[in-house]
């Protein structure tokens, strides 16, 4: 099944869209919202499923979905937490800064807590104050959570995952050191991310989601050119059941809650950093790390951060080439 709010006042309009995303229904008499099909997911989620079967099979009314017309699945959330599960993406930022990685990052997640009040569109342009700031994409994987009671083991936590999407968490490099220096984490260096077009269950994405892992290529695309083709499944240290359980281990999360998987990155197949899409490589989920890795290789980084009018477009397709999530596409403004 998949889900989606087409833009319509502060939380939008709940619709079931077609498996090939070309349609939707109208959900409303079941939920007006997502934020309340989650709310209330035992009893309305088979009557999402129900109207989902029906539309696949055209039978009931539907409309075109034009995923321009899409806000974020959840336009606004109770919570949003951001992990680091790819921890080769935080060894290789901590190689080029000479920083020390301690044994610690491979047992116990990495995680904050973003602001979740304002989500941006799956089309809306990522505004950007001063280039200064360095904007940056990070392509990630997010899970959205039934209510799950603070101390739930790893393996629990994974039945708790209702729905699965990605991300463009968005980043100002430049403002992340002195942020962090202060030693009370970030704010003003992650402004608004924005979410793909639908979200799916993971009964779903069949083989695809095992493990509490998506297994599949995410894509990202830089101004039209391949910047990234990493597998979400690989290099992925920390499930989405571990994610959870260490965001839920002093409290409650409640129904709503979006957990990201942090950059999907890659190493090479001969254990190295990852390589460019041009040098026969992965590529890269971010731009962040493409400077970490020229910095490792020549000492400095070359490429620039994103600058107005450049365009990012993150996505995965199945083993027919069609869009799972839909596509994140945004210019920066």
């Amino acid at each position: 099944m998949k889900l989606a709010s087409l833009k319509a006042g502060r939380d939008g309009r709940l619709v079931v869209v077609s498996d090939d995303l070309a349609w939707c229904a109208d959900a409303a008499s079941i939920a007006p919202t997502m934020q309340n099909a989650l709310d209330n997911w035992d009893e309305v989620a088979p009557r999402l499923a129900a109207l989902a079967k029906d539309l696949n099979h055209d039978v009931i009314p539907k409309e075109r979905f034009h995923e321009r017309d899409a806000a974020s699945p959840l336009p606004r959330a109770f919570q949003w937490a951001d992990g680091s599960a790819y921890v080769n993406h935080v060894a290789l930022v901590r190689q080029a800064r000479g920083a020390e990685m301690p044994d610690s990052f491979w047992h116990d997640p990495l995680m904050y807590q973003g602001g979740s009040d304002g989500f941006l569109g799956p089309r809306d342009p990522i505004p950007l104050g001063d280039p200064a700031w360095g904007c940056d994409m990070e392509a990630e994987v997010v899970v959205v959570t039934d209510d799950v009671p603070a101390g739930i083991d790893a393996a629990s936590a994974r039945d708790k995952i209702l729905l699965v999407g990605l991300t463009n968490d968005v980043s100002l490099r430049g403002l992340i050191p002195a942020e962090l220096a202060k030693g009370f984490g970030f704010f003003q260096s992650k402004p608004a991310s924005a979410m793909s077009p639908v979200f799916v269950t993971p009964a779903s994405l069949g083989d695809r989601w095992r493990d509490g892992k998506l297994h599949g290529t995410l894509c990202v695309d830089l101004n039209g050119k391949p910047l990234g083709r990493a597998d979400a499944g690989v290099d992925m240290t920390f499930d989405f059941g571990a994610l959870i359980a260490h965001a839920a281990k002093t409290r409650n999360l409640g129904a709503g809650t979006i957990i990201g998987s942090g950059t999907v990155s890659n190493r090479d197949a001969g254990g190295g950093p990852g390589k460019p899409i041009a040098e026969g490589g992965l590529g890269y989920s971010c731009l962040a790390e493409v400077r970490t890795v020229e910095t490792i290789l020549e000492g400095e980084p070359r490429t620039p951060f994103l600058k107005k009018g450049d365009t990012v477009r993150i996505w995965m397709d199945d083993e027919r080439h069609h869009s799972i999530f839909g596509a994140i596409e945004q210019q920066v403004a």
